[in-house]
């Protein structure tokens, strides 16, 4: 899902529809959010025989972009199409999936963390979890410009590499939004000899960096970039406040990314500003595992920077995780037994 907060404004991109299948009163893990990472992980947990379920608010963050990228040998398939996949495989296991907002998560009966977790939809459904897994993904906050929420995954794109094969060789613009304009300026130019700079609000940059920008030919233009220009539903150049119109074909920028962790707040966990400026998340330890017991997070609501292969592969490497735990505490009461 592309959406903004504050100064930014909320993108609604069609929903992923999934099919409501009647549940449990209580699982050995619930998944919020049905992503890459969060299927992922319930695939794991589904060929481990636990009872797992994939609550799936229908609105990924990929949803604007025509094509997956870079993962092998699903490169360029439809991210819609990807889902659907990644959901016949979790239900082939057994796994169960609902279309659903998760409202709040808290502590069940005595608080203990053994005592698991009671999960509320925003229907008023509710069901109980021995662990839950995280995988809510992140909101791109976007710039106030004129048309430029409208682009978001087409030709205003953010990654290179998710985005960079197909915007080769084209005049691209790179909108100076935040700390890793420069950066993000110099990886375009490795697509395109046709890259500027646009300083838009920020100075223009100064020092080392603006001594890469000219050993590599990139143009600074500095002034606040007002609207775009589109004629033929193809983006065909920027305006400047001063009126200066640039003829550009792609517009790149680096939004400020925010970890969707609302349902984590009940449970005590907040975002953490990330040490690079460019947004806020989730910390896990290695495995996801988070500072309350029993919560894993995966994918982008703690990894800002993942695609979707790391994604995928975080949420495998939580469900194992949550797997041994489960395993763990099983042994353990068996032992007292």
């Amino acid at each position: 899902m592309v959406c903004s907060d504050g100064r930014s404004s909320r993108i609604v991109v069609a929903e992923v529809v999934v099919v409501t299948e009647k549940l449990r009163d209580s699982y050995d893990v619930v998944v919020v959010g049905g992503g890459a990472a969060g299927l992922n992980g319930a695939l794991m947990l589904a060929r481990s025989r636990r009872s797992v379920l994939v609550i799936d608010g229908g609105t990924p963050r990929n949803a604007p972009a025509a094509a997956v990228h870079g993962l092998l040998a699903r490169d360029g398939m439809p991210p819609a199409e990807l889902l659907d996949r990644g959901r016949a495989e979790v239900r082939g296991y057994g796994g169960q999936l609902t279309a659903g907002q998760v409202a709040a998560a808290h502590h069940a009966a005595s608080h203990q963390a053994g005592d698991g977790f009671t999960v509320t939809l925003a229907d008023g459904r509710s069901v109980h979890a021995r662990r839950l897994l995280v995988a809510t993904g992140l909101a791109d906050e976007l710039p106030e410009i004129p048309g430029l929420r409208e682009r978001w995954g087409r030709d205003v794109v953010h990654c290179p590499y998710c985005h960079g094969w197909e915007v080769r060789d084209q005049a691209i613009g790179v909108l100076a939004s935040g700390p890793t304009a420069v950066h993000q300026a110099l990886l375009f130019r490795q697509l395109s000899d046709d890259v500027v700079l646009l300083s838009h609000t920020l100075p223009p940059p100064a020092g080392q960096d603006a001594q890469q920008l000219a050993a590599r030919g990139i143009r600074v233009l500095p002034g606040e970039v007002v609207s775009l220009q589109v004629t033929d539903d193809r983006l065909t150049g920027v305006e400047l406040a001063d009126g200066t119109v640039l003829a550009r074909q792609v517009l790149a920028m680096a939004p400020r990314m925010t970890a969707r962790a609302g349902v984590l707040a009940t449970l005590g966990l907040k975002p953490t500003a990330h040490p690079l400026g460019v947004g806020e998340y989730i910390e896990a330890g290695p495995t996801g595992l988070t500072a309350v017991p029993g919560v894993w997070v995966a994918g982008n609501v703690t990894d800002l920077a993942a695609q979707v292969g790391g994604a995928a592969a975080a949420g495998a490497l939580a469900g194992a995780a949550i797997n041994a735990d489960l395993v763990a505490e099983e042994a353990q009461r068996a032992m007292a037994a």
